[in-house]
């Protein structure tokens, strides 16, 4: 009953449980779209940022590139026109005009000596393209400091004359990403065309020259921008939009990630407490079930099995005593209504009972008072006229009596089956020898013993009347069998008048049909032959060992 309680407790909280389980994955659904478009919003951002640094100083080189002095590669004027430039805008440390063999012409700072950039990638790609380029990662060789090449051509007609080289400070870009702010958890990475990182929010000092891994390496030319989950090199899952590189708006990788853990923290928060509000709920409801069972439905209950009980063992006076409006004090109440009824009826059945008992020991009193009378009136009258016939007439009438007394005195106790076939039927045959008993000897309950005395006696009366038992020479053989707590009783007539098949049922027949009770599964079939009746009874001495039919054997 407990468990049952505890499955109404969690069959009352599942649909709680599945109400909260539905928000969560919505709300965890809903919270992963919002970051992703975070994401993808700040990756967009920051490659704007990163495109209008390019751009501002792609004009500036545009604009440096209409100066006099360095379209006509004035040497003294070109370097103090650089180096004013160069000294005015805080994001570059040099600018300088190279040659076409790859030597410096003029710049804002002095050269070292022989030093010579045609190796570089971004002077090879803008004598390629003779357009702006950005170069990638490259360690100054003027300076000797982290910057981010630019390069533009310096055309005279249609063929490049030489070529104007700045370059991004990634100390700055790196101080213009930081003061940008990032929430805890998260990141901002640029990139170049290479994968080497140029700037990088948190932690510069551990990213900033290193090279993206390989497995994602194919993020930087990818074909559009996407939001994708990934684990970054510091451990942390995030959720990164990035925007690849996509010559020539924009010339560097951008991507910007959002922590999971802390982006879905406070949902996290609240899945916890949701699940310690249905943990301590569930343990709430189990208590308050085992509580409320014990105290309203299982108490009740076991004092109703109680009185039970104790009824079964005779103690008919116990009662529940539950009284009130709730449904099982109703029923412990109607049950205590019913035990005085029952406690009634037996009270009174115990007085029927009595009465009946003694109304039998008077009617066989009467009987036996009957008997004597008749038996004093018979020798009275036949004595000494006839002794012979009146004591053959008084031992027939005690035989009889002692059969009725057998019926009316013995009721409720058990008896041998040879004993109650030879008292059935002594009170018929004056002489022993005219009866046949064969079979192993069995005790009977007194409620197979009565009703086996009263067929027997019917059988016996019947054969005196129209049977063997009417003559002198007629015969009657009793042949019984026991086996397996069932008893199969054949009675043989013989040496009598012919039997004739009777036309309809007397008392009699019925008292033969109906006497066994339906417990002992009794079944009989009567066979009226020419030399005598033959019957046939089988019946139960106890509980049966099966709920099985009983077929009586035909034919003897």
């Amino acid at each position: 009953m407990r468990l049952k309680l505890v499955a109404v407790a969690v069959a009352a909280l599942a649909p709680v449980v599945a109400m909260l389980a539905y928000n969560e994955v919505a709300l965890r659904h809903q919270r992963n779209e919002e970051v992703r478009a975070s994401a993808a919003q700040a990756a967009r951002q920051a490659s704007s940022e990163v495109e209008r640094i390019v751009e501002g100083l792609h004009a500036l080189l545009v604009s440096v590139s209409a100066m006099p002095s360095v379209r006509h590669l004035d040497i003294q004027a070109c370097n103090e026109a650089l180096k004013s430039v160069a000294e005015s805008i805080p994001n570059i440390r040099t600018i300088f005009v190279v040659g076409l063999d790859g030597r410096p012409v003029c710049g804002s700072m002095a050269f070292p000596d022989g030093v010579v950039f045609s190796d570089r990638d971004y002077f090879k790609q803008t004598l390629e393209t003779k357009d702006f380029s950005v170069g990638t990662y490259t360690q100054s060789r003027l300076s000797d400091r982290p910057v981010l090449p630019l390069a533009m051509p310096l055309m005279e007609g249609e063929s490049v004359k030489a070529l104007i080289v700045s370059g991004i400070r990634l100390d700055w870009l790196q101080n213009r990403i930081t003061e940008r702010g990032v929430a805890p958890g998260n990141a901002v990475t640029i990139a170049d065309g290479k994968g080497t990182i140029v700037a990088r929010v948190p932690l510069p000092e551990q990213f900033v020259g290193t090279v993206i891994p390989d497995e994602y390496q194919h993020l930087i030319h990818a074909e559009q921008p996407d939001v994708i989950e990934v684990t970054s090199q510091d451990g942390t899952v995030r959720i990164l939009g990035y925007r690849p590189i996509a010559l020539p708006s924009s010339p560097l990788y951008v991507s910007a990630g959002f922590s999971k853990p802390e982006a879905f923290a406070p949902i996290n928060r609240a899945t916890l407490m949701n699940t310690l509000a249905i943990i301590g709920g569930a343990l709430f409801a189990f208590l308050a079930a085992i509580f409320i069972g014990n105290r309203f439905i299982l108490a009740p209950i076991s004092r109703i099995a109680e009185v039970m009980e104790k009824w079964r063992n005779g103690q008919t006076t116990a009662r529940t005593g539950m009284t009130g409006p709730d449904e099982l004090d109703i029923v412990g109440a109607t049950f205590d209504r019913l035990l005085d009824e029952l406690d009634e009826r037996r009270r009174r059945n115990e007085q029927a009972e009595e009465e009946r008992t003694l109304l039998v020991r008077e009617m066989a009193h009467r009987v036996k008072n009957g008997f004597a009378l008749v038996q004093a009136i018979a020798r009275q009258t036949f004595s000494r006229s006839n002794p012979e016939s009146y004591n053959a007439f008084a031992e027939r009438l005690a035989a009889l009596a002692g059969t009725y007394d057998l019926i009316l005195s013995r009721e409720g106790s058990a008896a041998p089956i040879r004993e109650i076939i030879s008292a059935a039927l002594r009170a018929h045959i004056a002489s022993q020898e005219r009866i046949r008993l064969d079979g192993p000897d069995v005790i009977l309950p007194a409620d197979i013993a009565l009703p086996l005395s009263l067929v027997l006696h019917e059988l016996a009366t019947n054969a005196t009347k129209y049977g063997s038992l009417g003559s002198e020479q007629g015969t009657v053989a009793v042949e019984w069998k026991h086996d397996d707590g069932r008893v199969l009783l054949v009675w043989t007539e013989a040496g009598g008048s012919p039997v004739l098949t009777p036309t309809k049922r007397g008392f009699g027949s019925v008292l033969i049909e109906r006497a066994f009770s339906s417990k002992a599964q009794a079944q009989s079939r009567s066979d009226y032959r020419s030399e005598g009746l033959v019957f046939e009874v089988v019946f139960l001495t106890g509980e049966p060992a099966a709920k099985t039919e009983v077929e009586v054997p035909i034919g003897t």
